[in-house]
């Protein structure tokens, strides 16, 4: 099991900046962070889960979908067992729920059914 804890958020005008930060606060046994592709993923209302960015295991290779390239940075801290997303420029389309998934089958996977754990989400709203 592994379980991840945000933080970060909240409310912010169009042309801002937020950041997000998730934590995980315990990995499977005999695993590490370090063993995990991490990435984000946003939801807004009625809406599905959509990718948003991902990142590989020594946050090297990145991976964005093409609304956010050049504005979101996705990075890792495996000390701190730790990721987090730099959102700059925010655009109101930037609202929603975003959520931290991690996956031990591999690396910069854009679909969320490969990632089998999540944290809690955290409310992102970009006003106009």
């Amino acid at each position: 099991q592994v379980q991840l804890v945000q933080s970060g958020g909240g409310l912010m005008q169009a042309g801002g900046s937020l950041s997000l930060s998730c934590v995980a606060s315990s990995v499977a046994s005999g695993k590490i962070f370090d063993n995990y592709g991490m990435a984000w993923f946003r939801q807004a209302p009625g809406k599905e889960r959509e990718f948003i960015a991902a990142i590989d295991l020594p946050g090297r290779r990145t991976k964005y979908t093409d609304s956010v390239k050049g504005r979101f940075a996705i990075s890792r801290d495996n000390t701190k067992k730790t990721v987090f997303l730099q959102m700059n420029n925010l655009k109101p389309e930037d609202t929603g729920v975003y959520y931290c998934g991690a996956s031990y089958t591999g690396v910069l996977f854009t679909t969320a059914s490969r990632y089998g754990y999540w944290g809690q989400g955290t409310q992102v709203t970009v006003s106009s």
